[in-house]
């Protein structure tokens, strides 16, 4: 087979070039000036402290609250926190402090399309 026989190869590109360039550019500052990324960006930041405290920071919304289960959204996806005597101790607009006996958390991430 001769190389004049070959098709040449064509990519396309599904996005937005310039987007991506900015991001980039983006991150390499916020490097150099050593910012970190929860300060940065709206992903959360979880803390759980013991089995009796967690701090959410990064938080968007409070979807189920009860005594045993509480749904927090944020820019991620979901955060799912099950225990027994939960309560919102603390709230701000971007943290909460969640006190009570932690049985366990799980996450839901959010599709991106």
């Amino acid at each position: 087979m001769d190389l004049k026989d070959k098709k040449p190869l064509t990519l396309k590109w599904k996005g937005d070039i310039s987007m991506n360039k900015r991001k980039k550019k983006q991150n390499r500052f916020e490097e150099l000036l050593e910012i970190p990324k929860e300060l940065s960006s709206n992903e959360p930041k979880i803390t759980i402290m013991g089995f009796e405290e967690m701090l959410i920071e990064n938080y968007k919304g409070i979807l189920e609250y009860q005594d045993f289960y509480i749904r927090i959204s944020t820019y991620s996806g979901i955060i799912n926190i099950n225990g027994f005597n939960l309560n919102l101790r603390e709230m701000t607009s971007d943290d909460i402090m969640i006190t009570g006996k932690i049985g366990t958390v799980d996450f839901e991430p959010t599709q991106d399309d």
